[in-house]
């Protein structure tokens, strides 16, 4: 009878979109065991024609490993929010009446990521829920105009105009707080929370809490035609370049789709591009950065924040050990998942206000005078 004869042993090269085996005892083992289970040998949605993946995006996509949220007694709902040369879809997320009241809300904006190519309002629709349960906010999930079909800076004056829209149209219609506003996003949409923070700033709009999660803060370490990298300031973008599931040749692809290939020459002085290259960070929101220790975009994630601090912004930083650049979306099965929920969902409380009972009357304490000893319901 013939000797068996493992797989591994017939195969000269890595299988597709493996994870490298150095960097396998630094994740959480959880992952790997997702990641070799649901994505290797598996193309990556950057690795099909755009058209394919548009006509039938379930074919490459997976949604196991989320934790999924009750809706339970909140109220879902979508309208049209009107963008310059078109529309796009706002899914609205109301808190419990019976639970937080009816009077004035906190509002959290939310950006998707996808680096600005896919993604929709199904990417972030638990963390949405969960936001508007444990935090009482009024949510507000925005679909922005995606790439390439609609490349920088659309999608950024998209999630701009849908802010201006929420506050300007909104407001009397779902009994918003606007001084208690927050935005936030997950990679693609870490940048587009970022980069709206400074306009915020600069059109003295008041915000009072950015979430950025993963975020991209520069791209212009990347040539001109996103093929390869100009300049390498971040040691992760060396040390991680073949990491999972978002490796550099991932980001070279969303470079193109974002800005174009080549970029146009305008792009390279638009700081909206790169927010690590605005003038000013004084006078920003504070802010919650979030890094996973696994993912390529770590460092400039970590000097962002630096930035902020520098400029005498209220910062927390927390980095995820072993978790991989989308480990949020996994909150069913990695301990880091949990623990982003966890951090955001504390942080959202404090910065937009804590419900507390005062006898028979309940109420919101805004920013940091909420009272420690009351109740959070």
């Amino acid at each position: 009878m013939a000797a068996s004869i493992k797989l591994a042993e017939t195969i000269s090269h890595p299988l597709l979109n493996s994870i490298p085996p150095s960097l396998i005892p630094h994740f959480e083992p959880a992952y790997v065991d997702y990641y070799n289970k649901y994505s290797v040998g598996r193309l990556a949605t950057h690795q099909v024609p755009i058209e394919d993946f548009r006509a039938n995006p379930n074919a490459y996509l997976t949604t196991y490993g989320r934790a999924l949220v009750e809706q339970g007694n909140l109220k879902i709902t979508e309208q049209k929010c009107p963008v310059s040369g078109g529309e796009i879809t706002i899914r609205i997320f109301e808190p419990d009446v019976e639970k937080y009241g009816d009077w004035m809300k906190p509002v959290y904006v939310n950006f998707h990521g996808g680096g600005w190519v896919f993604g929709g309002l199904q990417t972030d629709f638990e963390f949405c829920k969960r936001v508007a349960h444990e935090v009482g906010a009024v949510v507000f999930d925005v679909d922005y105009r995606l790439a390439p079909e609609f490349r920088f800076p659309i999608p950024v004056n998209d999630c701009w105009e849908a802010l201006n829209w929420i506050r300007d149209a909104k407001q009397s219609e779902f009994n918003l707080d606007l001084d208690r506003l927050a935005i936030g996003g997950v990679s693609a949409g870490g940048h587009l929370a970022a980069v709206v923070a400074h306009m915020c700033r600069d059109a003295s709009i008041p915000l009072a809490f950015q979430l950025l999660a993963v975020p991209v803060c520069d791209l212009h370490i990347f040539a001109p035609d996103g093929t390869s990298l100009s300049s390498q300031p971040y040691a992760s973008y060396r040390d991680l370049a073949n990491t999972q599931p978002l490796p550099l040749e991932r980001m070279t692809y969303f470079h193109r789709h974002f800005l174009g290939n080549p970029r146009p020459k305008e792009v390279d002085v638009d700081w909206r591009v790169s927010p690590m290259h605005a003038k000013s960070f004084k006078g920003l929101a504070k802010a919650l950065v979030v890094t996973a220790e696994m993912d390529l975009l770590k460092d400039e994630g970590v000097v962002y924040a630096g930035k902020l601090r520098d400029a005498g912004v209220a910062v927390q930083e927390v980095q995820i050990k072993g978790a991989p650049h989308t480990f949020m979306q996994m909150d069913g099965i990695l301990d880091g998942g949990k623990e982003y929920n966890r951090v955001t969902v504390k942080a959202l409380q404090e910065a937009l206000g804590k419900k507390i009972i005062l006898g028979l009357n309940s109420k919101y304490i805004s920013g940091q005078n909420y009272l420690p000893e009351g109740a959070f319901l």
